[in-house]
């Protein structure tokens, strides 16, 4: 079977600086990868070159076997790429809902709409209602984004990836600055929707423990090169990514 993502020999300059250095990775059809890395290995620049941020310097991307280096961020969006960000993207002064409602308008092509039919809106209310369900958020659809807690905000901009369709869903660094109730709330989601909606996921994750509880296989990367991949049990054996990142605090 054609993997889901594949990425071949990918590199990434700015002027002098080599952000990513020829780096090449495959994903399967509903595997998690994870990529870990020190700070400043080029990880979200990585994550960059993946959904469309900025094209490769050389090398290719793929999605299911399709080149989509000319195909910018929108239109990789369209073709079933979702993506939440490092630090949360939601709408903090409308509600659950309406941040839902935005996204799901979005996916199902209603957004440029000025005339919504009474089917319309009931499908997009349905619609609505799964995402929200998927992501554990029914019973708060109608509180502000803003006044939920940090866990429930990141759930909520997953719910807003979740109702574009995607087929590849992509999260840099999805429990960034969350204690350890909140990691678990979302790494609990993360769970669902890899083994039970069979997602295929790329995450970018610091937390050692999520990266380790999570994964399928996992892709080290350091100074923009791959360093290593393998297993969670391989990694974790592996000495050089001990010396070069898991014995070290991020």
């Amino acid at each position: 079977m054609t993997p889901k993502l594949e990425i071949r020999g990918a590199t990434k300059t700015f002027g002098s600086l080599v952000a990513v250095d020829n780096v090449s990775m495959t994903v399967e059809h509903g595997e998690l990868r994870a990529v870990i890395g020190p700070n400043g290995a080029g990880k979200t620049t990585f994550f960059n070159l993946i959904t469309g941020f900025f094209p490769p310097t050389s090398g290719e991307i793929l999605l299911d076997g399709n080149n989509i280096n000319r195909i910018p961020a929108a239109g990789r969006v369209k073709l079933g790429m979702g993506r939440t960000f490092q630090i949360t993207e939601i709408f903090p002064e409308l509600t659950v809902r309406e941040n839902a409602r935005i996204a799901v308008e979005t996916g199902l092509g209603y957004s440029l709409k000025f005339w919504l039919t009474a089917a319309d809106h009931k499908r997009i209310a349905s619609a609505c209602d799964e995402v929200l369900e998927m992501a554990r958020l029914t019973e708060k659809a109608d509180r502000l984004v803003g006044e939920l807690s940090h866990g429930d905000q990141r759930a909520a901009e997953i719910a807003m990836a979740l109702a574009l369709k995607p087929s590849l869903l992509l999260l840099d660094e999805p429990t960034a600055g969350m204690g350890d109730e909140e990691t678990d709330q979302v790494t609990g989601l993360i769970r669902r929707l890899h083994r039970d909606s069979k997602y295929t996921i790329v995450l970018i994750e610091h937390d050692m423990r999520v990266v380790f509880h999570l994964a399928d296989h996992i892709s080290v990367l350091a100074e923009g090169k791959l360093l290593a991949e393998g297993t969670p049990a391989e990694i974790a054996a592996n000495e050089t990514v001990q010396n070069a990142y898991l014995g070290k605090a991020e």
